[in-house]
């Protein structure tokens, strides 16, 4: 009762309660536990969101089944781009093209990652790749040093080989 009170209260003076969101179980990297079962399964999708300077806000998810275990913010192309075609190269600044992708091991890139990204589809696009840089031209860019790494510890404990752009 009180706390429907309170509610009532916020609501009539223009607030919201907000719900404190969950960090999803794998966001930080993977565990023993997370780890068991395979099955795990690497994507990325564009989204209608954007960044504060209109790039266009990408997801990289990692799934097991339905379960979502984590999911990273990303952008690939540039804001003014988005439409360009994704199969055409060299350096078109769009997006990954949607597909398959065979994703190689994370490896050392000057001082940050590099994962090598085959389409496994005919294209013209070549050394693709996700790295961490923002804003992207044709790569997954993910701009957080923390997240790059949560995503190669996956990658090399849940040896993960695959990655479906979808969108």
């Amino acid at each position: 009762m009180l706390r429907k009170a309170v509610l009532a209260g916020l609501l009539l003076l223009g607030c919201s309660a907000s719900v404190v969101a969950q960090p999803l179980p794998g966001q930080h990297g993977p565990t023993a536990e997370l780890l068991e079962g395979g099955g795990l399964r690497l994507s990325t999708r564009r989204t209608n969101d954007r960044f504060q300077d209109g790039n266009r806000l990408w997801k990289v998810e990692l799934h097991r089944g339905e379960r979502l275990l984590a999911s990273w913010q990303a952008a690939s192309g540039i804001a003014e781009r988005q439409t360009a075609d994704r199969l055409w190269s060299p350096g078109n600044a769009a997006p990954l093209p949607a597909g398959e992708y065979s994703l190689g091991q994370p490896e050392p890139w000057g001082d940050d990652l590099w994962f090598d990204l085959q389409p496994r589809f005919d294209t013209t696009r070549s050394a693709l790749g996700i790295h961490r840089c923002y804003p992207g031209t044709g790569c997954i860019c993910m701009p957080s040093r923390a997240e790059i790494d949560a995503l190669a510890a996956w990658v090399r404990r849940g040896r993960l080989r695959r990655l479906r752009v979808i969108n």
